[in-house]
């Protein structure tokens, strides 16, 4: 007798859901399964995971609805038998909600069991809006999350450069929806979610000083010159500062400034 398979740590949004597929393997003709699903951290408040298992052949064969802890099934013979678990996240599940699930086998050749354990966690879902209204959706968005108790929006994201989408962190699906219905720019979430992978670039902070290149004509648009044209001469990196020269300026002098206290006028042709 061996349960064999996937059962490592799954991770899952609210309302969400997660598999696992396994298999048993035994040389009887039939297998006791006995369940046990408990949740936790705080078993007594917690909200009710959804947990079944699904036969290959015969669909659902058992879930934590009902009050049976245990069913038999047929085994195939020399076969393995193929099963998967499924476990539905409760809407009103909080970050760090988990649901461990035992499933013990018992036929006459032994007894085999397999622990499995899935965590409530936030999603990451997009917004799309109306185009150049994403700070508007964004604010607006914000506002709601801050009123009332249930703080179901963790963060907002509305990254420079990135038109008509705004990226919302929350842990009940259901309800970042519904905050977002009345608010006239806002349109539809994107079906699915969002890995922290695909918006990790819009985290990290560009440098003042990407795309422009010596030569460039620049603009100031703060300090003493303000106003004024400049080529620019050299660019220092690590410093994101740059030196330009004034266009109009009778004796060339070179003026260092920081990278976000010019506006590129016109790109030196390659």
């Amino acid at each position: 007798m061996m349960l064999t398979g996937d059962n490592n740590l799954k991770k899952v949004a609210a309302s969400g859901i997660v598999n696992w597929t396994f298999q048993l393997n035994s040389g009887a003709d039939k297998a006791k399964l006995s369940f046990s699903v408990v949740a936790g951290p705080d078993a007594e408040n917690a909200p009710e995971w959804t947990v079944s298992l699904l036969d290959a052949t015969e669909g659902e064969i058992w879930t934590n609805d009902t009050s049976r802890t245990e069913i038999t099934v047929p085994l195939p013979g020399k076969n393995a038998k193929e099963l998967k678990l499924q476990v539905i996240c409760p809407n009103g599940a909080r970050y760090g909600d988990s649901v461990t699930t035992t499933i013990t086998a018992d036929a006459d050749d032994g007894v085999a069991s397999m622990v499995f354990e899935a965590v409530a966690q936030q999603s990451i879902m997009v917004l799309k809006t109306q185009i150049d209204q994403e700070k508007t959706v964004a604010n607006e968005l914000a506002s709601k999350a801050n009123k009332g108790t249930d703080k179901d929006i963790y963060a907002i994201l509305s990254p420079a450069g990135l038109r008509g989408y705004v990226f919302v962190e929350g842990m009940n699906t259901d309800r970042v929806r519904e905050k977002s219905k009345d608010i006239k720019k806002a349109r539809n979430f994107i079906e699915g979610e969002a890995d922290i992978s695909e918006i990790s670039p819009y985290l990290t902070p560009v440098s003042a000083v990407v795309g422009i290149v010596e030569g460039d004509l620049v603009e100031l648009i703060n300090g003493p010159f303000k106003g004024e044209k400049a080529r620019v001469q050299q660019i220092d990196q690590a410093k994101e500062e740059i030196t330009v020269e004034l266009t109009e300026a009778m004796v060339p002098i070179p003026v260092t400034v920081k990278g976000d206290s010019v506006r590129l006028v016109d790109i030196k042709e390659k």
